[in-house]
This record gives C-alpha cells, sequence and structure tokens, in this order.
C-alpha cells in the first residue's frame, strides 16, 4: 500500500480519483480545513459518496490527519477544551466516512512537563474512544523533537498508549523524517536495524499501523521537522530503501507527505518507492 496526502477539495470522495490518478492504493487527507476551528458536518451525501468510491477503488486501508491547530498535550483549559472536541469530531468523522485511521500531531506540554502532556493527551484518546460508536482507530504520530514536545522517544508514545483504555483502537503512526531528526538514525541497513529494533523494543512493530515515509532535509537530531523528496534529503535512498526492508513495514500503509508537487511528479514518487521496495 503506497500513495501521498492528497486533496480532498471538492468533495471528499474526489481523493480516491487523484490517489489513483498517480497510481497509489492508499492515501491520507484533510476531512476539513486543517487551520480553521470551524468546520462543516459531513452528509449523507459526503458519505454515501465516500463509502461507493472506497468499494469501488478496493483500497484497504484509508488515512485521515487531524487538523494542525489542536494541541492535545496542553493543560491551559481552553485549549484542552477545544483541541478534546476537534479529536471527539474527527474520530466520529472518520467512523461515518469508513476512514481507518485518524494520525494525531501530540503536541506540547509548554513547560509543564511530559508527564503532564502524556497524561493530558491519554485523556484525550479515552474520552474521544469513549464518545465514538464506530471502527476508527486513533494513531499517535511520533514528533521531531521539537522543545517542549511530546512523544520524540519512543517512550513517551509508549506511556500514552498504556494510558488508553481501547488498546485495540489505539496505534502509532511512524514518521521516517522525525524518527531522523528526533534523533534514531535511518541512513543505513545497520541504522535501520538498531532504530527499529529499538521502537519494537520498547512500543512494539505491532503497534505500528502507518508509516510516513518522508525523507529529511535536517541533519541526524537536528530537531528540524522538515519533509524532504524521497531520496533527496539526508536519510537518502539507501535508508529509505532499508527501511522499507525492514520486516513488517511493507505490510503497512506508506504515505508520502512530501513538499508540495504536480501530479506528474507525485506519480513518480509512488514509482520509485514501489522500486525501492523490490
Amino acid at each position: 500500500m503506497v500513495g501521498l496526502h492528497v486533496s480532498a477539495a471538492g468533495s471528499l470522495d474526489f481523493a480516491f480519483d487523484r490517489a489513483r490518478e498517480i497510481g497509489a492504493n492508499t492515501f491520507q487527507i484533510f476531512t476539513r480545513n486543517p487551520n480553521q476551528w470551524k468546520f462543516k458536518p459531513v452528509t449523507e451525501g459526503d458519505v454515501a459518496a465516500f463509502r461507493q468510491k472506497r468499494k469501488e477503488s478496493g483500497f484497504r486501508r484509508i488515512v485521515d490527519h487531524m487538523p494542525y491547530l489542536p494541541n492535545l498535550a496542553s493543560s491551559e483549559k481552553s485549549t484542552m477544551k477545544i483541541s478534546r472536541f476537534t479529536l471527539d469530531e474527527e474520530l466520529k468523522r472518520c467512523d461515518a466516512l469508513g476512514v481507518d485511521y485518524l494520525v494525531v500531531h501530540l503536541g506540547s506540554h509548554l513547560g509543564k512537563g511530559t508527564a503532564v502532556g502524556v497524561s493530558n493527551i491519554a485523556a484525550a484518546c479515552n474520552q474521544a474512544l469513549a464518545a465514538s460508536e464506530g471502527d476508527a482507530s486513533i494513531l499517535l504520530e511520533n514528533m521531531a523533537g521539537q522543545k517542549n514536545c511530546v512523544g520524540a522517544r519512543f517512550e513517551e508514545v509508549r506511556s500514552i498508549l498504556d494510558k488508553v483504555d481501547e488498546t485495540q483502537r489505539m496505534g502509532v503512526c511512524l514518521d521516517t523524517c522525525h524518527v531522523y531528526a528526533a534523533g534514531f538514525d535511518l541512513a543505513s541497513v545497520e541504522a535501520v536495524a538498531s532504530t527499529m529494533g529499538l521502537f519494537d523494543e520498547i512500543v512494539g512493530l505491532d503497534r505500528l499501523k502507518v508509516v510516513h515515509l518522508n525523507d529529511s532535509k535536517g541533519t541526524l537530531g537536528s530537531r528540524l521537522d522538515r519533509h524532504e523528496n524521497i531520496g533527496e534529503g539526508k536519510i537518502g535512498r539507501r535508508g529509505i530503501r532499508a527501511f522499507l526492508h525492514h520486516p513488517g513495514i511493507d505490510e503497512k500503509p506508506v504515505i508520502m507527505e512530501t513538499p508540495y508537487e504536480d501530479y506528474k511528479t507525485m506519480d513518480k514518487s509512488v514509482k520509485l518507492v514501489r522500486t525501492l521496495m523490490q
């Protein structure tokens, strides 16, 4: 399963057409404007069209990404309230549309400490899952290591998972750029084996549900969250190939979130990743 983050502009179901245009058989979308708090509800028509396109496409896994504004790690009351409301509503949208996974950024504890941030994120996930009547899972995305962020270390991701009650609906989305920026090497076969061995030991490869396959503009441990096209960054083709060949990775949806490209270039990216998988 190889795809990219694609636009759902015009109608949510258009994402299937755009994915197929670039040769993808999975994708990630925003179901709403990611830079605004306000949003329109999905209609019965939206749901029917999306589910019909899904049936026609045969796509096995579909991914949604949370908007950018929420900070689930925050202890500030107004931010916590609207962030949790956004997570609740986005998970319900996934349930309605039949989307499999909702990827969430973990946010910043704003100086209150990692333990506080971990508890806040877990509480938000527990609340959203309790309010959900569907099957969509929440996936925690590892962070790049920015100041006060939660989730750059595998131990922090595991701590959140351990505090959520509905374990069967929780998992991880591993972003390769973030892994590398946080100081875990992926640039060689040996480095991938070491880093993914550590991930398996602390979090568990069985909890890994989706991969964000991004090369890194920043150097190892730079804490710079800047994606680069596959093979053109500091991880490089050798590292990306080694990662894709690590046991179990080829069974996961592999989603690229590379810098803005036209559809012709996106098609090349999909073909390149499939080549590196061989």
